[in-house]
């Protein structure tokens, strides 16, 4: 799951962001895609029973089968695979920029030549060649990633003597709001909602939900979430601060090149192709899961909207070379930095994140007013991007979410849904239990605040602009953000320990033994 969610952005746009911003941009990665991973219990676990009832395979298949209605699973597709097209020309960006920069290939081909090995075993494989490559690469990834980290530091002097000497030098980057005052009180507080709202809609991800062999092994994922962010994340930020005392004055789109740049200046050739394993790992274990889940949704999802049988097996593999195809064009001429690119497409999905939610828990949720809650959203993700309306000091995610939101709800409750139908009934039971994290609303809700306080200690703004270093020449406030990263799997630890014993104490869970 993680190399599946870590894509060319974990390692170039990282690095890039760690370069310009500095350590500021660790937390909200770190701790805010750790948070994250609670939403694999409160949507992965009730989509995970609905699916094996209900035979989905795709996440607008299940919405499909949730409502029954055509312009609300159109609508959910449409905005899957438009806003993963350019999630998916990140990955042949990265690859371009590696190649590019250890090897001296142009861009152009660098980038052709990962897509196609992607696509090769993708038609080869599918699923299973998924996930084992994913589970291969994210080895391969980690490993890379450890071994440039203490090389670059190793070249510099030591960790904490390049620390002090780029403290020295810009000590903006160990501060917040970070290099070019990049993220204030505003953007820190959108970013750490960015990641539980978008990322469990990241069709790639939502499919791993319903492909889990069981419950147990989502709340696995889960413990371990927080502690594969805390540690892989701190890496690539941390090559790119320390990259700024080898190659000063890199800016914009030039900043996404400084792990292979600094590679190539201060290491020797061997772990140069260390690094290019790592960065390829990264982006194509993320590409080829994609491609897949965005070929099958294409050819099941579209096939049923056409009112017509799931087409023919050499179809779907045309599919998936042409959804490489456009990806692979869009990463040709690169309009933006990683960063920029990632945050509009992760808002563009962000909208799918209400009706999701109230398709697993609220009864009531109208059809009609989950498809304009879409529709009034990604028109103000085109607005926004055109910037042609305020977002009052956050990232455009914010304002979106809640109109999204009130759309959804004020519909549902204007209109509420009244018969339910044979899919609804099956759902009853989902709907009835509030969280998969307690087998009673009390202690539902007892949770509920436990994580709320723990995301608001994750907003430390009495913390602000300290930079004082501690250990390892790093600034206080970041040790915080690695506290709250192991406190948060030692919460969810506890959490699913005493879900456990209520259930022993009552009824075997489904899809678990007693």
């Amino acid at each position: 799951m993680a190399a599946t969610n870590f894509s060319a952005f974990t390692v170039f746009g990282f690095s890039g962001a760690g370069y310009r911003i500095g350590y500021a941009y660790y937390p909200i990665m770190a701790f805010g895609t750790g948070f994250m991973a609670l939403a694999f219990v409160l949507i992965g676990v009730p989509i995970w029973r609905a699916a094996k009832k209900l035979g989905a395979v795709t996440p607008p298949e299940l919405i499909r089968l949730r409502f029954g209605h055509a312009p609300l699973h159109a609508a959910y597709l449409v905005v899957m695979v438009v806003f993963t097209l350019p999630y998916l020309a990140l990955q042949p960006m990265g690859a371009g920029y590696a190649l590019k920069g250890l090897l001296g290939i142009p861009y152009v081909w660098g980038a052709v030549i990962v897509t196609a090995v992607g696509v090769g075993y993708v038609l080869l494989g599918g699923m299973k060649a998924d996930v084992w490559t994913d589970a291969l690469q994210g080895i391969i990834l980690l490993a890379a990633m450890l071994a440039v980290f203490f090389g670059v530091a190793a070249a510099l002097g030591g960790f904490s003597h390049a620390n002090q000497q780029v403290f020295e030098r810009f000590p903006e980057l160990f501060s917040r709001p970070g290099g070019g005052n990049a993220l204030p009180m505003g953007i820190w507080f959108s970013y750490m909602a960015l990641w539980f709202l978008c990322d469990p809609m990241f069709p790639q991800l939502f499919q791993r939900f319903l492909a889990a062999k069981d419950e147990r092994s989502l709340r696995t994922t889960t413990l371990l979430y927080p502690l594969a962010t805390g540690l892989l994340f701190f890496l690539p930020v941390a090559i790119g601060v320390m990259g700024r005392l080898a190659l000063p004055g890199l800016t914009g789109k030039e900043t996404d090149q400084i792990l292979p740049l600094v590679v190539a200046k201060l290491l020797p050739p061997w772990l140069g192709a260390v690094a290019i394993a790592g960065g390829l790992a990264a982006l194509m274990s993320t590409m080829d899961s994609q491609l897949l889940t965005l070929s099958s949704m294409v050819v099941r999802d579209g096939a049923s909207l056409a009112r017509r049988s799931p087409f023919a097996n050499r179809y779907t593999k045309i599919v998936i070379v042409v959804l490489a195809a456009a990806g692979l064009a869009l990463a040709l001429k690169p309009w933006a930095p990683i960063l920029e690119i990632a945050t509009e497409t992760f808002t563009g999905l962000a909208v799918l994140f209400p009706v999701t939610l109230a398709a697993v828990y609220w009864r009531k949720t109208n059809a009609w007013a989950g498809f304009a809650s879409i529709v009034v959203g990604e028109i103000l993700v085109v607005l926004y991007h055109f910037k042609l309306l305020p977002a009052f000091g956050f990232l455009p995610v914010i304002p979106v979410t809640v109109v999204t939101t009130a759309v959804l709800v004020l519909g549902s409750l204007l209109w509420p849904a009244t018969r339910l139908s044979t899919l609804d009934s099956r759902l009853s039971p989902l709907a009835s239990r509030l969280s998969p994290l307690a087998p009673v609303t009390a202690r539902g809700w007892r949770w509920v605040a436990i994580f709320s306080f723990v995301f608001l200690l994750g907003n430390d703004f009495w913390a602000w602009r300290q930079a004082t270093p501690l250990w390892f020449g790093l600034p206080s406030w970041l040790w915080h953000y690695v506290g709250l990263c192991l406190l948060l799997t030692v919460l969810m630890a506890v959490a699913f320990r005493k879900r456990k014993e209520d259930r022993l104490a009552g009824e075997p869970e489904r899809g678990e033994r007693p």
